[in-house]
């Protein structure tokens, strides 16, 4: 008798998508803000991007935008500037969405080295999607 083993299937997550210019993320998670956070995770781990050890810094962040697509594309946006001028990216979110606004209160550092850099998150067909357990989306990042 021959067994096999299904992979497990995580409610939340992301993945690299091959794409020929730019990067492309696929992301998934039980609500939106989930999702916001999965793709923060996934567009630092894209960048290469590692954390200082040293002291913690908190930042609270409102995003707002008239669709769940605006919404990840302006959260994210804003992770990056932050990045870019002050240097630092978070590995702790603690996300609430309504109507179409995050309230974000994070948590991170400096940031020790930084392998690529991503210069912006684009709209191309990008499309949030709500199936029976989760919602999902395709970021393209412009590289």
């Amino acid at each position: 008798m021959m067994i096999t083993h299904m992979p497990t299937i995580h409610p939340a997550g992301f993945e690299e998508i091959e794409h020929t210019a730019d990067w492309s993320l696929r992301i998934w998670a039980p609500d939106m803000a989930g999702l916001l956070k999965q793709a923060a995770k996934g567009m630092h781990q894209l960048s290469g991007i590692s954390l200082a050890p040293g002291e913690r810094v908190t930042r609270r962040i409102t995003v707002e935008a008239v669709d769940a697509e605006g919404l990840l594309v302006n959260f994210l946006g804003e992770l990056l500037h932050i990045l870019d001028q002050e240097g630092l990216a978070f590995d702790q979110y603690e996300l609430s969405v309504a109507e179409n606004v995050v309230i974000a209160n994070l948590e991170g550092t400096k940031v020790a080295a930084r392998k690529k850099e991503i210069k912006a998150v684009t709209y191309h067909n990008l499309k949030v999607k709500t199936n029976a357990t989760r919602l999902e989306a395709e970021l393209v990042f412009d590289v």
